[in-house]
């Protein structure tokens, strides 16, 4: 328990930290954001009143400790390139939409690497292992964009399953966004699927020369039953974290498919708000990504202990 509170307080400061620093980042950043309000024709008096207006003329600590006060209590300020929408209105519009795809391109990934995984390692060196093998290496190696135009040329404009570009709202129609939002978690799930599958191939043939597998055998257990009751738990200890990797990277907004797609998740809002020199919109979505990053590493020592008995035992 004190390792875990230990853990809890490393997870503060780390968000803490980062908010600090990308912060002060975003002050030194080259380029007027208010002038990417107000337009080119702006005048220095419209300019000065702008930042006045914004407190962009106070110190940077004075500017950081007003923006974590809000940040706190959910206020992040207004956005500069949508004029009178806050920031905290954006992100919930925008949140919903990412958090659906990432729930559907990790259940692709957990429902096929899985049992490919598994069969791949009782038919090892079989023409269906081999196939699994090169399919795999061909999908991580094609880049995300390129897969993302391939899907959309052939279930889009081909068989038309889909309109591309044509994303229903979520709100408004939940059965036809979700079906959308199958096509780009495809794009997202398939190379995550092929790296998943590698590395628990890897982990579960690791595991099989152990001890506790040859008396398993000894016992008269099936080769599916020591696979499936046995192995799959101990492979699965280092598996969590590279999931967990995974799955805070489709969190943070998968910004190839939302681009591709033209799906408004958090990846996009993250694109038009650089280009756009929304800082307090992308200050919140770093903090944002920050947030699920180093809470998803928490998650992972917290089940570690759970899975792993030794660890309990060692009290680390």
């Amino acid at each position: 328990m004190n390792s875990i509170v230990k853990k809890l307080f490393s997870l503060i400061v780390t968000v803490l930290a980062i908010s600090l620093v990308t912060f002060i980042v975003f002050s030194l950043i080259p380029g007027n954001a208010v002038l990417a309000r107000l337009g080119v024709d702006a005048t220095p008096e419209q300019i000065a009143a702008m930042e006045q207006q914004l407190g962009l003329n106070d110190p940077v600590l004075v500017r950081y400790f007003r923006w974590l006060g809000g940040a706190l209590t959910g206020d992040f300020g207004q956005s500069l390139q949508y004029s009178g929408v806050s920031v905290s209105e954006l992100l919930s519009s925008r949140l919903p939409v990412t958090l659906v795809l990432s729930g559907l391109s990790l259940a692709l990934i957990v429902i096929f690497s899985v049992p490919i995984a598994l069969v791949g390692v009782r038919l090892r060196d079989s023409v269906f292992d081999r196939l699994m093998t090169v399919l795999g290496q061909i999908l991580m190696a094609v880049p995300a964009f390129f897969l993302g135009i391939l899907m959309t040329y052939i279930f889009g404009l081909m068989l038309r399953w889909f309109r591309p570009g044509a994303y229903p709202s979520l709100t408004e129609e939940p059965v036809k966004a979700i079906r959308y939002l199958i096509f780009p978690a495809i794009t997202i799930a398939l190379p995550k699927i092929a790296m998943t599958v590698r590395f628990l191939k890897s982990a579960v043939k690791g595991e099989l020369g152990m001890d506790y597998v040859r008396t398993a055998r000894a016992h008269g257990s099936s080769e599916g039953r020591v696979l499936t009751h046995h192995v799959l738990k101990n492979a699965m200890i280092p598996v969590i974290t590279f999931v967990a990797l995974i799955l805070a990277e489709i969190l943070a907004g998968s910004i190839v498919a939302e681009q591709v797609f033209s799906v408004p998740g958090l990846g996009r809002l993250l694109i038009t708000s650089i280009s756009g020199r929304d800082y307090p919109v992308v200050q919140a979505i770093v903090m944002y990504i920050t947030t699920v990053v180093v809470t998803l590493n928490f998650l992972v020592d917290v089940l570690y202990r759970a899975v792993d008995p030794r660890l309990k035992r060692g009290g680390v």
